[in-house]
């Protein structure tokens, strides 16, 4: 029997996020083994709680990649045609395994690299400041948000009522077509807009951007 000891596998993506166009049908992303050792490069796409129907396969789900190497993972879709965007979340996880010199094996416990996955509709204009399109109303103690566009926004969750700055959080850093979201927010009666932290596509933040409480 051999005792699992763990260190850091280096499975890099070139990219912050997986998009796949409809239009395409696929999208992929190439993962490199920054390691000093040979890994199995493993990858799984996961369901996020508000969408559990699995469209993605992933391939190869397994590869094995030397130091340096580097693997293009193809990602198909499946489903049915898009009416909007939907978001998944996929891992690359290196799992490698070495020797002591006594012999005895050592499995190597990889870093899982864990990434948004995009599905964008055929035919959907590609909108970069999709967060301009929340609606947001303050009533009642109550802080609600309404995303009815048919993109997916990221953000911080941490907002500010303004101009008393009283700090909300939303507590998710995602908004979904459809979605509907509240949370207390105390703040005052002349509070006229909410500050927010919005994220590229890619995941980086941008600049603040204030919109109208209703």
């Amino acid at each position: 029997m051999c005792v699992a000891s763990a260190y850091a596998d280096g499975m890099q993506p070139d990219s912050s996020i997986v998009i796949i166009y409809e239009e395409d049908g696929e999208g992929s992303m190439t993962v490199t083994n920054t390691d000093a050792t040979p890994s199995l490069l493993v990858t799984t796409v996961k369901d996020i709680p508000e969408d559990s129907t699995t469209v993605v396969i992933a391939t190869p789900p397994v590869a094995r990649l030397d130091p340096g190497q580097g693997q293009v993972v193809r990602f198909f879709y499946q489903g049915a045609p898009l009416q909007v965007q939907r978001l998944k979340r996929v891992t690359f996880e290196g799992i490698g395994q070495a020797r002591r010199p006594d012999g005895t094996a050592v499995v190597g416990v990889g870093v899982r690299q864990n990434l948004p996955m995009l599905l964008h509709p055929k035919g959907l204009t590609r909108n970069a400041a999709p967060w301009t399109l929340l609606r947001w109303s303050h009533q009642h103690e109550q802080l609600t948000v309404t995303n009815d566009s048919p993109y997916v926004v990221r953000l911080a969750p941490q907002l500010t009522l303004l101009p008393s700055s009283t700090p909300v959080d939303l507590g998710r850093t995602y908004l979904l077509p459809g979605q509907t979201v509240s949370v207390s927010a105390r703040g005052s009666d002349s509070d006229a807009s909410v500050e927010l932290r919005p994220a590229s596509v890619y995941g980086f933040a941008v600049d603040y951007y204030r919109a109208p409480l209703k």
